[in-house]
């Protein structure tokens, strides 16, 4: 008999909002298979317009209700500020459209709760773009670490530490009255369950350097993970490094029988004894990515696709149950740091 071609079932997406992500998560989506996005939504036309023309999508629209009846998509993609994450899930949700939302879910905790309970009221699925965990540097220290190379890990530092002007290309964060825990920490502590599991235990301290900023720009916490391992995330965008690593995740575990460090220009050393290995991990080189944030925006291609693998049935990691965890450790911080309490689950 001869062999069956596999077809592949073309799922249709529209994207809610066109601003500075956009301009890297719609290619990001054109560099898979199975997938075509068919519309844009933002509340100013011609903003939605020009990215359309950048990126060949021509059914634009400036009212979402009119985007989701005339498109009639298998999901949307919502890459708003996070204080319009709700209202737009509940919108998809309430037509039986499947929900991708970036990261931070929403602006507190108890509507990450709603947006997920939204979801599961009206039989959607609802997936959290969180892609830092799918850098590739990340993914190769995570296989690294699970290979049992430095046998038991009991104590890991994750940074992200950088004076990069975050605020030229994103000024809306200045205005944020919580800042680095909800946007940079959501990636790193979401980077810290990722490679060590869940936390049974949380202190947090925080600080504001910038003056003309609203929210807290640096933030140091302290976890006690299910495993007994000991993990310090450590954020700021107030610090001035004699080698500037943004926007790299470094990380350092230390193990019973050796230690892991994921260095500046990914470079993971495997520390042992006897000597030290290395190796540089290169993010793959898009035509459409900022090279100075590749190794962010070719995590969204590796990202998307298992989202993608989540919409057909499939298995997929940032499902909103599970960033839902992440969600969780970000308030547990902000409520440490307020109170001088650690937090345990």
């Amino acid at each position: 008999m001869p062999n069956e071609l596999k077809t592949i079932v073309m799922l249709k997406g529209v994207i809610i909002g066109t601003g500075f992500w956009s301009n890297f998560q719609i290619p990001a989506w054109q560099e898979l298979k199975g997938v075509k996005i068919t519309g844009l939504y933002n509340r100013t036309f011609e903003k939605a317009k020009a990215i359309g023309e950048k990126f060949g999508i021509r059914n634009i629209y400036d009212n979402a209700e009119t985007l989701l009846e005339k498109e009639q998509p298998d999901f949307v993609d919502i890459i708003t500020d996070v204080d319009t994450h709700a209202h737009f899930t509940k919108l998809a949700a309430e037509r039986r459209i499947d929900v991708i939302c970036q990261k931070p879910m929403a602006p507190s905790l108890q509507l990450a709760k709603d947006m997920l309970e939204v979801c599961k009221a009206n039989g959607v699925r609802l997936f959290i773009h969180e892609n830092f965990r799918w850098q590739l540097p990340v993914r190769k220290l995570k296989e690294t670490l699970d290979s049992g190379v430095i046998g038991r890990a009991f104590k890991a530092r994750v940074s992200f530490c950088s004076a990069f002007p975050v605020f030229d290309n994103q000024p809306f964060l200045k205005s944020l009255d919580h800042f680095i825990l909800t946007d940079i920490g959501s990636h790193v502590l979401d980077i810290c369950r990722f490679l060590f599991g869940e936390a049974k235990n949380l202190f947090c301290v925080t600080q504001r350097v910038n003056a003309g900023i609203k929210g807290e720009d640096v933030a140091n916490v302290l976890m006690e993970m299910q495993s007994g391992l000991h993990c310090y995330a450590e954020m700021s965008y107030a610090s001035v490094m004699e080698k500037e690593a943004f926007p790299q995740t470094l990380v350092f575990i230390e193990g019973e029988s050796g230690a892991l460090y994921l260095t500046n220009d990914f470079e993971l050393k495997i520390i042992k004894q006897d000597g030290t290995t290395s190796t540089i991990i290169q993010p793959v080189m898009y035509n459409w990515l900022d090279p100075g944030y590749a190794v962010v925006h070719s995590s969204i291609v590796d990202c998307n696709r298992n989202i993608l693998q989540g919409l057909q049935g499939g298995n997929a990691e940032t499902t909103g149950d599970d960033n839902l965890k992440t969600v969780k450790l970000v308030w547990a911080a902000y409520a440490s740091a307020a109170t001088g309490k650690a937090i345990h689950f």
